[in-house]
């Protein structure tokens, strides 16, 4: 029984890595998302504004 406890606390330093690793990938895959959706927002967008189709943006502070 002490052997098995001594076992799970101490696994090597493999769940360091993952502990501290882990997070880290979660980060990056999340912001590989994110950025993939502006990329693919911001290429219909600019589709849509060569094509002459694009809203105009209604800014507060533009004079007419």
């Amino acid at each position: 029984m002490i052997f098995s406890a001594t076992l799970l606390a101490h696994q090597g330093g493999w769940d360091e890595v993952l502990l501290v690793g882990g997070p880290i990938v979660l980060i990056i895959v999340l912001l590989a998302i994110a950025k993939r959706r502006v990329d693919a927002q911001a290429a219909t967008h600019g589709a849509s504004a060569e094509s002459g189709s694009a809203q105009r943006s209604i800014d507060p502070l533009d004079e007419p």
